[in-house]
């Protein structure tokens, strides 16, 4: 492996560098976005039965912002329910807005990774090419095994750049399509908190009615 690397020359360098991030950022994103943690599937309902018991002070609201990210956003409307449904709906977003920023860190650079390193593997190639066919015009000398040899060595950085490519724009995607979910899935959380509150209708909770 190593030599296969060397072979590759100097641009091969950037490419491993590329690999490693991307690999740090998956598996980060993978820990970090996990649905239990971002949306616990029973928050809602406690957190209405924390408002029908009065429970709601200081101390819950910051074990609330503190649980999860879910629980950021709900905390921000019920902190402003007094002042009516536009007021609690804006707070939501407001609080919804810094949460979706925070679950798409690293994203944008993922993306980024898939994008160059295949450029970056054309490059070594291209680099690689020239520098064949100028040693062979240098020499006046050239032969078809090393020719080949020569090409097939260039051609390295290419397959390694398309190597880091495929895996970071697999993962770019199905990390930006969970992320997708889990907003849907806070959103839809967040009507029913609003819902509640304001007293329009009886919202299901995880099964029992409010």
């Amino acid at each position: 492996m190593w030599e296969l690397i060397k072979s590759g020359g100097w641009i091969m360098l950037p490419i491993v560098v590329c690999s490693i991030i991307a690999v740090a950022i998956v598996a980060e994103r993978l820990w970090t976005l996990r649905p239990s943690r971002i949306s616990p599937p029973h928050l809602l309902g406690q957190v209405w039965r924390w408002v029908q018991d009065k429970q709601m002070d200081s101390n819950k609201f910051s074990e609330l912002r503190a649980g999860s990210p879910l629980g950021q956003i709900l905390a921000a409307g019920l902190a402003n329910s007094r002042y009516g449904r536009e007021m609690m709906k804006e707070s939501i977003q407001e609080a919804g807005a810094k949460v979706v920023n925070e679950l798409e860190r690293y994203l944008t650079p993922l993306g980024t990774i898939a994008a160059i390193t295949p450029l970056l593997g054309l490059l070594g190639t291209v680099l690689g090419m020239i520098e064949i066919f100028g040693a062979f015009m240098g020499s006046g000398m050239a032969n078809a095994p090393q020719l080949a040899g020569g090409i097939a060595k260039a051609l390295v950085t290419t397959a390694a750049g398309l190597f880091v490519a495929i895996p970071a724009m697999f993962f770019h995607r199905f990390l930006q399509r969970r992320v997708d979910e889990l907003v849907v899935n806070m959103e839809q959380e967040a009507i029913k908190l609003v819902e509640v509150v304001q007293g329009d209708r009886e919202v299901e909770l995880n099964g029992d009615k409010a």
